[in-house]
């Protein structure tokens, strides 16, 4: 449940408000950046707010329960405080970022509409796309390996230890296990699971005319 200011509710309700979006980002180096889609900059928190950011409000999905929800911004390139270096640098990989409803009449009363990260930001020309996570989307995070027929190492990393100079090393790695053990004689170092059961095996019963001698079935 939001909390809004009295005065901010005091003025929704008489029509007197005068409402735009903010968005506040706090960059992975600590940089605090803000945008605004009105018309002209205001002071937030002691962030300044750009109006001439090119950044704009996208989709939103947010949902009950558990669920990550997701929203949008994107915008162009057209602002001094967004750099294409700075994005290339990853300053904006994992940024906090906080999407706010302002009174522009007195930006010190507003109520906070969503948060959360930028999970991927995309770039084409000279526009931006940010996918922006929830804070449940940690939740849908894989942490650690997880069990698998295929090699979850990357051909000629560390794990893998395929050198580069190896005669078939252009032709790449489809991580299975055939493929490393009679392309690039590697299966010590094989990193994946080829003899885990499938979900089939979850399936399989005794039956008449098989052999039930207690011995593995695979």
């Amino acid at each position: 449940m939001r909390t809004i200011p009295t005065d901010l509710a005091a003025r929704i309700e008489s029509g007197a408000a005068m409402l735009c979006h903010v968005w506040l980002l706090t960059r992975s180096d600590a940089v605090r950046l803000g945008f605004t889609d009105h018309d002209r900059e205001l002071s937030v928190d002691g962030v300044v707010c750009s109006a001439a950011s090119g950044w704009t409000a996208g989709a939103a999905d947010q949902a009950l329960g558990f669920a990550a929800g997701a929203g949008a911004a994107a915008g162009a390139l057209d602002s001094d405080a967004i750099t294409e270096a700075d994005i290339a640098a990853g300053l904006y990989d994992g940024c906090e970022v906080e999407c706010r409803r302002v009174d522009w009449t007195d930006p010190t009363l507003s109520v906070t509409l969503w948060s959360g990260r930028i999970g991927k930001l995309k770039r084409e020309g000279g526009a931006f796309t940010a996918e922006v996570e929830g804070p449940l989307a940690q939740l849908e995070r894989v942490a650690g390996r997880t069990y698998g027929r295929l090699c979850d190492a990357n051909l000629g990393d560390g794990r893998c230890t395929v050198s580069s100079s190896h005669p078939d090393f252009s032709l790449g790695c489809d991580k299975r296990f055939a493929t490393c053990r009679d392309r690039f004689s590697n299966t010590l170092n094989f990193r994946g699971f080829p003899t885990i059961p499938g979900d089939d095996f979850i399936g399989i019963y005794p039956a008449e005319g098989e052999r039930n001698d207690g011995t593995s079935r695979r």
